[in-house]
């Protein structure tokens, strides 16, 4: 709070101040948002466009505010009150500091302070703000209507294999046991975060994934309710096979390298931070788009209230987990670190490819990651992984010729099998083989013989 008028007037109004003319309830739901946010100020007798006008003060009138903003709000607020007297006209100074348990609320409505401007929170919001007050995640609460039944046990003994195997944490009871161990289940009751990782089931969340030309043209999607630890899998085996590799030829016995059109450490990290941070109380998808210079990937839930998009940009932003146990149990797996280092790893893989960008943004209730190559002048200079236009298109090019040359090898060799059988044998995506087949079919090279169910590909 500052003392000085002319201090106040230059500041302005920001994240932590505000002027006002009157005493109103406008003033009590600004009081509400500081309290929501980071505490603030509210100055009376002074206009929007910074000239002080003064307010009158009786002798009853600072008691009956505090009692009109205590009376109005809830939980209660007790504002500290001073006047502040410049050129003879009175400012009075009502000041609020952050609240401890949130939201607080002005006549039941709920706002939050941002920029300069009172926000009024969705039913999610206020949700979602009691509980990061309270230090609670919803993945910790019961799961309605599961129960361990529900359960794959299977799959938890898969998960604490792995955990023993990082040697983070050490499990060594029965899957129901080792549920408890991890607060994954209390009281006898499946939490929300034991079923979204280990459900029988497939969950109800989406992730919704596409390969696209242009916004409003779509060349491939899929949508994937998996549990969560298949659904990371399943999403980077999509990504994949969607975008383009090259290939480098290096030392004597022409060793060959394969180099993705972007980097798989990058891609990995954004897709589990999709996986553990989104907001599950939000109707919203994951969205993953794949275009033929970008990719999107959007996250419903937007960043903690203590974290700015120019946070994600250093070295040392805070750590906050929306889902602490679903963090928790790919922290125990290896597959993130604890602190808050994701978006870091994704700028050092991204070194390795000098043209490409990324960019941050929070939208429509959740946080946008666009990575993207930018546009490039002509220069002699060529970087290693230099945007893969022309070596990238070159070598995946290549790659694929070799590929579906190595294919017509192993139908001649094995002739009469059918496309997994193929798919298992070279070990690459469903879709690479499904496209090789349709051009060896269509070059008159090979052909289906026999029924659709039993029959298989035979050269000509």
């Amino acid at each position: 709070m500052k003392n000085n008028v002319s201090d106040i007037l230059q500041a302005g109004e920001n994240e932590t101040a505000e002027f006002k003319t009157t005493f109103s309830d406008e003033v009590i739901e600004t009081l509400v948002a500081f309290a929501n946010a980071q505490g603030g100020c509210v100055y009376i007798g002074i206009t929007d466009d910074r000239k002080v006008k003064g307010v009158d003060i009786g002798k009853e009138t600072l008691q009956k505010w505090q009692n009109s903003i205590k009376n109005k709000t809830q939980p209660s607020i007790i504002p500290v009150i001073d006047v502040i007297t410049d050129n003879g006209l009175h400012v009075v100074c009502i000041k609020v500091n952050e609240f401890p348990v949130k939201p607080l609320s002005c006549k039941g409505r709920y706002y939050k302070r941002t920029g300069n401007a009172n926000h009024q929170l969705s039913t999610m919001e206020i949700t979602d703000m009691n509980l990061q007050s309270l230090q609670l995640s919803w993945d910790a609460y019961p799961c309605l209507n599961a129960s361990l039944e529900d359960i794959d046990m299977e799959k938890v003994r898969k998960f604490t294999a792995k955990v023993n195997t990082t040697g983070r944490f050490h499990l060594s009871g029965t899957p129901e046991e080792d549920l408890r161990k991890l607060k994954l289940m209390n009281n006898g009751q499946t939490s929300n975060a034991a079923v979204l990782l280990f459900s029988k089931e497939e969950i109800i969340y989406n992730i919704h994934l596409g390969r696209l030309k242009t916004p409003s043209l779509i060349i491939d999607d899929r949508i994937l309710r998996l549990p969560l630890f298949d659904a990371v899998e399943e999403t980077m085996k999509y990504i994949i096979s969607q975008i383009k590799f090259a290939y480098e030829i290096t030392g004597k016995t022409t060793q060959r390298t394969e180099i993705p059109e972007y980097p798989l450490e990058a891609l990995r990290e954004l897709v589990l931070n999709a996986v553990i941070h989104r907001d599950y109380l939000s109707p919203a998808d994951i969205q993953i788009k794949i275009f033929d210079n970008y990719i999107t990937f959007f996250n419903p839930g937007k960043l903690h209230p203590a974290m700015t998009v120019e946070d994600l940009k250093t070295n040392s932003y805070p750590a906050y987990a929306r889902n602490k146990l679903i963090a928790e149990a790919f922290y125990l797996t290896g597959d993130i670190e604890k602190y808050g280092s994701g978006f870091l790893r994704i700028r050092k893989a991204l070194k390795g490819y000098p043209s490409m960008t990324i960019d941050c943004r929070e939208i429509s209730g959740g946080l946008m990651v666009t990575i993207a190559y930018k546009e490039q002048k002509t220069s002699t200079i060529k970087p290693k992984y230099n945007r893969l236009n022309e070596g990238a298109n070159e070598g995946a090019n290549e790659g694929a010729n070799e590929g579906v040359n190595r294919l017509l090898k192993l139908i001649e060799e094995n002739p009469g099998n059918r496309k997994p059988y193929f798919v298992s044998s070279m070990n690459v995506p469903e879709k690479t083989m499904e496209r090789w087949l349709k051009y060896l079919r269509e070059s008159q090279k090979i052909e289906f013989r026999g029924a659709a169910k039993t029959g298989g590909y035979y050269s000509k």
